[in-house]
């Protein structure tokens, strides 16, 4: 029920799920999901757990999660809490999920704070930020643990065999970076991680980590500002192929590997962002999510139970 586009295009993501054999539950008002798959005769059948009430995106989190106890995010932590589900995927109140995971669910014992964890395409290969918005204000500790997650993550999930972990700085020297920042680096240095020291904004693009660790307003402003800066780039090239007529046709040339760059670059490629740190697989969608990335969020949340990935968790934290 939740995101920009719901419940249209989460039945849609959902549709392309089960026909690629995923096992999903809808969870949100069942007369108004009937209608919805009603439109689509020939989807496989998709099971509705009904949820009388929805948070709305502009609801405070945790007052709309004591409130309404009914609601769809509720509901559907109470199945991961009774192992009626393995995994969630929300693309609505991130907050709220938040919420909703940290009291039914739990945090991973050890763990001060969960996190929000991203996935940004790199030229090669890929960088997991952490944490990406769950936590505006932290201490050296949080991000110690932001390291310990993300690196079990990048390795278990994204399949990298010792991921290189960075702390995003303005500079890269040792004494460079807030109060924050130098007191989470001695932490960081003797943490057993690879650590590979402060990295700033320009080298976590550049591939200087596997794993790029920041507080969450640090992070969510990064995120967002990359989010913005891939649309000005493929707005920018839209508008130089169109503005002569023969870079219109060097652009017919060059549209297919315009369109893989695009690809790259494409959020929905990525499915959810993790919340790494609670006690069950929690992945949060994007508010203007379409189909494509319900499919691929819900994709990737299955595949992270499927590995196991709560003990994977729960062992960094204790190493």
């Amino acid at each position: 029920m939740g995101g920009d586009h719901a419940p249209q295009v989460t039945i849609e993501g959902a549709i392309e799920a089960a026909d690629n054999g995923l096992d999903v539950l809808l969870v949100g008002h069942e007369p108004t999901l009937k209608t919805e798959l009603s439109k689509h005769p020939n989807a496989p059948r998709l099971e509705i757990v009904h949820a009388e009430d929805v948070i709305e995106m502009h609801e405070h989190p945790a007052h709309a999660i004591r409130q309404k106890k009914n609601s769809s995010i509720n509901v559907a932590a109470r199945l991961l809490k009774e192992a009626k589900a393995d995994a969630l995927f929300s693309a609505g109140n991130s907050g709220a999920v938040m919420a909703a995971a940290l009291f039914t669910l739990g945090r991973i014992e050890g763990v001060h704070r969960p996190a929000i964890g991203a996935v940004i395409p790199l030229l090669d290969g890929r960088v997991f930020l952490v944490d990406a918005g769950a936590n505006a204000d932290c201490d050296a500790r949080n991000l110690l643990q932001f390291a310990q997650l993300g690196s079990a993550y990048a390795n278990h999930v994204l399949g990298i065999a010792r991921p290189r972990v960075g702390l995003v700085s303005n500079g890269e020297e040792e004494t460079k970076g807030s109060a924050l920042v130098q007191a989470a680096l001695p932490l960081l240095k003797d943490s057993g991680l690879e650590f590979v020291g402060n990295v700033e904004g320009k080298d976590v693009t550049r591939g200087a980590c596997d794993v790029a660790v920041c507080d969450g307003f640090t992070g969510n402003v990064m995120l967002k500002l990359a989010e913005g800066v891939q649309e000005l780039i493929l707005g920018l090239v839209r508008e130089a192929i169109v503005s002569r007529p023969h870079y219109k046709l060097a652009g017919a040339v060059l549209r297919p590997a315009l369109r893989r760059a695009a690809r790259r670059l494409d959020y929905t490629e990525y499915g959810g962002a993790p919340l790494v740190g609670v006690n069950a697989p929690v992945f949060i969608g994007h508010g203007r999510s379409n189909a494509k990335a319900i499919y691929n969020g819900l994709r990737t949340a299955a595949e992270a139970a499927s590995r196991d990935l709560i003990p994977t968790l729960a062992a960094a934290i204790r190493s």
